[in-house]
């Protein structure tokens, strides 16, 4: 995301999207009520009476709209925004859908800026481009590879096969395990060219073996390429590979990589019962405490009036704020906690999980009839 404009008077301030990751963030940085211009086209009121509306030729002008729903399509990669026309060469107070993809300017009008804008331009603008990296975990017969680039985490392929026993040595065993092995090598050759950076994962043998493949192979693409223990192959080791931290260096810069990795933090110091406070009561005394060094909180929340103040006063606190969006496995995980949670700068214990109060997200069962 690049920041081509912004005036502090009015609130104005003009982006240009650069990344699939830039979609989900102006997607939660525009609110409904506020005004958003971008170049758009439009079906030519001037256009002769007689011709068919549907033929009427349609023009390339820049139209502003007050959004009335705004809506991120994360598989098919754009934002579309929905509103009346309130400037523009014509059709003044009529609705108009922008439709906002990568390499796309946008124009976006905010009375007020909150905390959770804020951290989300901030985000974007701190993102240098997201490099890529792709993730691979494979194991026989099951494997995946996932793409990802900032907030953006993508399917490239699920690789399932039926590979026969290994009851004789050069049988059908040995000619399936040979021709997966050249699929995978083949199928990483081609998506690992423009990558950053490639984290390959699996139990056993086979990413050895892959990786050996691609040091005769395909040089370049082995050098860029790091190999982890995981548990299993297919989605379920790259989901291990995101939470156990394993692939630190390889996965930095990468959001999608730090969201995950954050959530499991949590998760452990939850399951320890230190450092950790969970749902919004307990949140909101630590954060009145001063105990808060990092505040993870559901994209959902972002528009509730109360999670704004909370944002704006760790925001004052110096605490890290980040952002966790709902579809994935980390944000599921989050909201079964709440939907808000922070990780302690020291051992604290909030007042409800001492009395027992059913206000507190772990509050034990209460005694008496």
């Amino acid at each position: 995301m690049r920041l081509l404009h912004r005036d502090a008077t009015t609130g104005l301030v003009r982006l240009r999207l650069e990344t699939p990751s830039d979609l989900w963030r102006i997607a939660r940085f525009v609110h409904p009520g506020e005004r958003v211009g971008a170049s758009t086209t439009r079906r030519d009121p001037e256009a002769p009476a007689e011709v068919a509306g549907a033929e009427r030729s349609r023009r390339r002008v820049f139209l502003t709209v007050r959004a009335e729903q705004v809506e991120f399509h994360g598989f098919s990669k754009h934002v579309r925004i929905t509103g009346p026309i309130v400037e523009g060469p014509f059709d003044i107070g009529r609705h108009h859908t922008l439709d906002l993809t990568e390499g796309d300017e946008v124009a976006v009008l905010k009375p007020s800026v909150s905390a959770g804008d804020r951290t989300i331009l901030e985000e974007g603008l701190e993102g240098k481009g997201d490099p890529t990296v792709l993730i691979v975990a494979v194991d026989w017969g099951d494997s995946a590879i996932v793409r990802l680039r900032g907030r953006s985490l993508e399917p490239v392929v699920d690789l399932r096969r039926t590979i026969a026993g290994k009851r004789f040595e050069g049988g059908q065993g040995d000619k399936d395990r040979a021709a997966y092995v050249e699929e995978l090598v083949g199928l990483l050759r081609r998506e690992g060219a423009g990558a950053t950076a490639v984290a390959l994962a699996g139990p056993g043998f086979l990413k050895e073996e892959v990786a050996r493949r691609l040091a005769e192979g395909d040089p370049p693409l082995a050098a860029k390429t790091k190999v982890f223990p995981a548990a299993e192959g297919g989605r379920a080791g790259v989901d291990e590979l995101l939470r156990s931290g394993r692939a630190t260096e390889v996965l930095r810069g990468s959001v999608a990589a730090e969201e995950a990795a954050q959530v499991e933090r949590l998760i452990r110091s939850v399951a320890s019962g230190t450092r950790a406070a969970v749902g919004p009561v307990e949140v909101a005394e630590a954060l009145e405490a001063g105990a808060i060094e990092t505040l993870l909180v559901a994209e959902t929340l972002l528009a509730d009036p109360a999670t704004e103040a909370m944002l704006d006063r760790a925001r004052q606190a110096r605490v890290r704020l980040f952002v966790v969006r709902d579809e994935t496995d980390a944000g599921k995980r989050l909201t079964a906690l709440g939907k808000t949670a922070a990780m302690l700068r020291y051992d604290w214990v909030p007042a409800g999980r001492l009395t027992g109060s059913p206000g507190s997200t772990r509050a034990g069962p209460r005694s008496g009839p």
